[in-house]
């Protein structure tokens, strides 16, 4: 009778176990893609692995990518989709990610907060820099002359184009 607690306990521990390790899998998350020597930035066509400080991605349900030399060339993949990836629809993004200043780690950019037209300059000149609080924001914009502080779904195309004036 005691065994047969023990064994049925232990069994209780194993399946817990169990449950704990592989829970994290069923939730969907997706972790950004390892960046390739030769892989190219969607929009402009530069290699990206020789920004790693602006790298951003967009990974899409079926475990496909697209690799971004900076946040601006991600968001004008993103809010243009059709034009970069007709195949593709926004429902099959699983993650947006970009590399976040200060920790220079890539970090969910739907989190972040992006600061426009300041002295901090990407690959491709002006550049939305992302941070992740929106306290480090303020500092940023402060520090390097920034213009505006947006988060994710208030960038537009006209955000993009708009040459802050300096």
């Amino acid at each position: 009778m005691k065994r047969e607690r023990i064994a049925g306990g232990m069994a209780r521990i194993c399946f817990i176990f169990l449950l704990i390790i592989t829970v994290p899998s069923w939730s969907g998350a997706v972790g950004p893609a390892e960046v390739k020597k030769d892989d190219r930035c969607a929009v402009c066509g530069m290699f990206v692995a020789k920004y790693k400080p602006w790298i951003a991605q967009i990974i899409f349900s079926d475990n496909s990518y697209a690799a971004f030399d900076g946040p601006k060339d991600m968001f004008k993949y993103y809010l243009q989709l059709n034009k970069y990836a007709p195949a593709k629809k926004h429902s099959d993004i699983a993650a947006v990610y970009v590399t976040e200043y200060y920790s220079a780690r890539l970090m969910d950019a739907k989190k972040m907060f992006y600061v426009a037209g300041s002295n901090v300059l990407g690959p491709m000149g002006d550049e939305l820099i992302p941070v992740a609080s929106e306290q480090q924001a303020k500092e940023f914009l402060k520090d390097h002359k920034g213009k505006a502080i947006l988060k994710f779904p208030e960038i537009t195309l006209e955000h993009l184009l708009r040459s802050y004036e300096r």
